[in-house]
C-alpha cells in the first residue's frame, strides 16, 4: 500500500551521522559497527532502498539547527547565521539526491499528482523511482529574520514548526514553557501570508494554545502521540487533540519508544523488556479515532532515526519498510481496508490537496 511517512530527518542523518542513505540500512549498520560517537550507531532503520521497498513513496523530510540557549543542557549553534548555515547545508544534500534521481521536491499540487501518478505506475519499478519529499523546518531557530523566512519559501519550505526542544528564539518548546514571543508571532502571521503548513510538534502548551488561536492557515502535528496514554508534556492531550480535530489537522504517529509506552528510561529500557511493539503506535492511533469518531485525522509521522534506531524502537519494526505490517495489524482491531488507505496515505493526501488548493 502507498504509504506517507510525515516526518524523517533524512538530512541530519546524512550530513550529521554521515550516512550514505543511498545504501540499504544492513550496509549501513555494517560501516557503523564499533563507532560510538551516536546514540544509535549499528541500529538505523531508514534509508532510501527501504522507504522504496516499503513503497514509502512520499515523506516530508526536515532541516533542522537550532541555537543555544546557555543554561539548559542542549546543545545547538551560538547563532542564527551558523544555524541558517547548516539548514543550507543540509538543503544543498537534498538538491544533490535531486540530481542523482534519489529523490524529488514536491512543492505544489501540480507536482504531488504527478508524482502520485509515477508511484502508482506499474510501467517502472519502485526500485527506479525517486522517493518524493516535502521540506519542513523542526524548529524556526535558523531563520534569522523575515526576510530568511521568504527565501526558504522561495526554494521549497513548505512547512515550519516554531520550536524544538526547550527554550527557542520564536516559541518554547519540549519541556519549556511560555506563551509565542513577539518575534514568534509575527512568524506566525508571516507563514498564514505565504500559506505555509503549521507543525505544532514540539510547542509547549502556552505556546500551543496560543498559534491554535492566531493562525487561520493549514496546521498539522506531524509527528504526535497521545499524553492520556503517556504522560509527558511532549506529547497532545485530548483537549488539544479536540482542537486539532475542529481545525482539520492530520496528527502522525511516531514510533520513537518514549513516547509509545509510559516509564521508558532511556538508555536502561528495552523495547522487548517493554513490550514497546507497533500495536502501541495503534494504541495512540485508536485513542484519537475515540475522540474524533472517525479514522480522517490519523496518519504516520515515524520520525525514526531521529537520533534513535532499533534500540528505542518497536521491536517488531528492523526497518521502515516495515510500516507495511500496519494494514494487517489495523484489520485485527476491526478498521477496515477504506481506514487502513485513510491511515497510510489517504489522510495526508486530503490534507495536502485542501492546504494547496
Amino acid at each position: 500500500m502507498f504509504t506517507i511517512d510525515a516526518h524523517l530527518d533524512l538530512a541530519m542523518n546524512a550530513m550529521e551521522w554521515n550516512r550514505d542513505v543511498r545504501k540499504t540500512v544492513a550496509q549501513i549498520r555494517l560501516l557503523e559497527q564499533g563507532m560510538e560517537d551516536k546514540p544509535d550507531r549499528g541500529n538505523g532503520t531508514v534509508a532510501l532502498p527501504e522507504l522504496r521497498k516499503g513503497n514509502i513513496g512520499l515523506v516530508v523530510a526536515t532541516q533542522i539547527a537550532r541555537v543555544e540557549t546557555p543554561g539548559t543542557g542542549i546543545k545547538g549553534w551560538d547563532t542564527a547565521e551558523q544555524a541558517w548555515a547548516q539548514t543550507q547545508g543540509q538543503l544543498q544534500w537534498y538538491k544533490v539526491m535531486e540530481e542523482a534521481g534519489e529523490m524529488i521536491q514536491i512543492k505544489n499540487s501540480l507536482e504531488l499528482e504527478a508524482h502520485l501518478s509515477l508511484w502508482n505506475s506499474n510501467d517502472v519499478p519502485n526500485e527506479k523511482k525517486p522517493v518524493g519529499f516535502i521540506l519542513s523546518l523542526e524548529g524556526a531557530d535558523s531563520i534569522v529574520n523575515l526576510d530568511y523566512l521568504h527565501r526558504a519559501h522561495a526554494y521549497g519550505l513548505r512547512a515550519l514548526g516554531p520550536a524544538h526542544y526547550g527554550p527557542g528564539r520564536y516559541a518554547n518548546g519540549t519541556n519549556a514553557t511560555g506563551k509565542l514571543n513577539s518575534q514568534g508571532k509575527a512568524l506566525l502571521k508571516e507563514m498564514e501570508s505565504l500559506h505555509m503548513i503549521l507543525d505544532v510538534t514540539h510547542l509547549c502548551d502556552d505556546a500551543f494554545w496560543e498559534a491554535i488561536e492566531m493562525y487561520h492557515g493549514p496546521i498539522w502535528a506531524s509527528h504526535h502521540n497521545c499524553r492520556a496514554l503517556v504522560d509527558h508534556n511532549r506529547q497532545l492531550s485530548d483537549d488539544m487533540i479536540k482542537v486539532l480535530l475542529q481545525k482539520k489537522a492530520v496528527i502522525g504517529g511516531a514510533l520513537d519508544a518514549w513516547m509509545m509506552v509510559p516509564n521508558w528510561e532511556r538508555g536502561i529500557s528495552t523495547p522487548m523488556g517493554m513490550n514497546c511493539n507497533l500495536e502501541k503506535m495503534i494504541d495512540h492511533m485508536d485513542h484519537i479515532c475515540q475522540l474524533a469518531g472517525n479514522t480522517n485525522h490519523i496518519g504516520i509521522g515515524t520520525d525514526l532515526d531521529g537520533a534513535f534506531g532499533k534500540e528505542q524502537c518497536p521491536y517488531d519494526l528492523n526497518t521502515i519498510d516495515d510500516l507495511q505490517m500496519l494494514p494487517n495489524l489495523l484489520k485485527k482491531r476491526g478498521y477496515t481496508q477504506e481506514d487502513c488507505e485513510k491511515i497510510m496515505q489517504g489522510n495526508w493526501l486530503r490534507f495536502l490537496r485542501d492546504a494547496w488548493k
